[in-house]
């Protein structure tokens, strides 16, 4: 079914980023649909933490209250789908979703997030963002003093072992395959006491997504409270790419100071933008391409 509905802005994504973005949009009387799946990134993460006046809620209390609080602005619209296309047209943009509905807009905001892409380590995936973790701010707290690991290798395994040995000395880089450090480093990490183990490792045993037991490929096991790690990902909609809009080395799309992407007319704000992956850092980027997409949108008509 095709709508055809035009609107002052079209934000594709309703977690935290595009609520706020909508929120401040909402707030400055224009017409704004949020198009969003309603499976945010962080799904199975149990808490939030670092985020001031919400620390240790679950991520979908936080929204819930977000959404009831942009729904209260009767310019503001939400649309239950997927976004799969977009096209540039002579007054702004059209917006094709998964069941075929099409939207048009004078400007898009992209608050889409990324795919984690999960290595080949069977269990994994279960503990992602409840047990092996991201960032020690959000989460590091809870797991102070504990056993814990650093999933990585290189220039990530060392400064990131330097990083977490802050919230705890009982700490082992698991680099999963010969070491690939320079031999300073590994000497400055055996000086701080951070065990280096190279085997590969066969599967991580867990009850429901807490992280028990590493098992090595010759054997070894090794129980840990939590693992860090980065993962690989991708963009979690390629919409911003099929309109051309760059991506970073890293794969975030770039943006400026003022959450502009390269394309004129499409701003983007949250994790796709971003290796700061934390619920506070998503809001405020929310907000600042809210304001900034519509001041955009003053200088086109003033």
């Amino acid at each position: 079914m095709a709508n055809n509905e035009s609107y002052d802005i079209i934000i594709i994504g309703g977690s935290y980023s595009g609520l706020s973005a909508g929120l401040a949009l909402g707030r400055a009387l224009r017409k704004v649909l949020i198009i969003d799946s309603g499976k945010p990134c962080n799904a199975q993460t149990p808490h939030s933490h670092n985020f001031i006046t919400q620390d240790g809620k679950t991520p979908k209390e936080i929204s819930l209250l977000a959404k009831q609080q942009v729904e209260k602005y009767p310019t503001v619209t939400f649309h239950s789908g997927i976004a799969i296309s977009g096209k540039k047209t002579a007054s702004g943009y059209t917006i094709t979703t998964q069941a075929n509905d099409t939207f048009s807009a004078k400007k898009l905001i992209f608050a889409t997030g990324i795919k984690d892409i999960m290595p080949n380590i069977k269990g994994i995936a279960e503990c992602w963002g409840i047990s092996i973790l991201h960032c020690p701010y959000c989460h590091g707290y809870e797991v102070k003093h504990e056993p814990t690991g650093i999933l990585g290798n290189g220039v990530y395994g060392f400064e990131f072992s330097r990083l977490i040995s802050n919230w705890t000395k009982n700490l082992s880089l698991l680099t999963n395959g010969p070491i690939g450090l320079e031999a300073e480093q590994i000497e400055k990490l055996k000086q701080h006491g951070i065990k280096i183990i190279e085997t590969e490792i066969n599967q991580i045993l867990h009850d429901n997504g807490q992280i028990q037991t590493i098992v090595f490929k010759d054997g070894l096991q090794m129980d840990f409270a939590a693992v860090y790690t980065k993962l690989d990902f991708v963009q979690h909609c390629d919409i911003p790419i099929q309109l051309g809009c760059e991506l970073t080395e890293q794969g975030h799309l770039k943006v400026d100071a003022f959450q502009k992407t390269s394309v004129y007319g499409i701003y983007a704000c949250g994790d796709n933008t971003t290796p700061l992956r934390s619920v506070s850092n998503a809001v405020a980027m929310g907000t600042l391409a809210g304001a900034m997409i519509n001041r955009e949108m003053i200088d086109d008509e003033f």
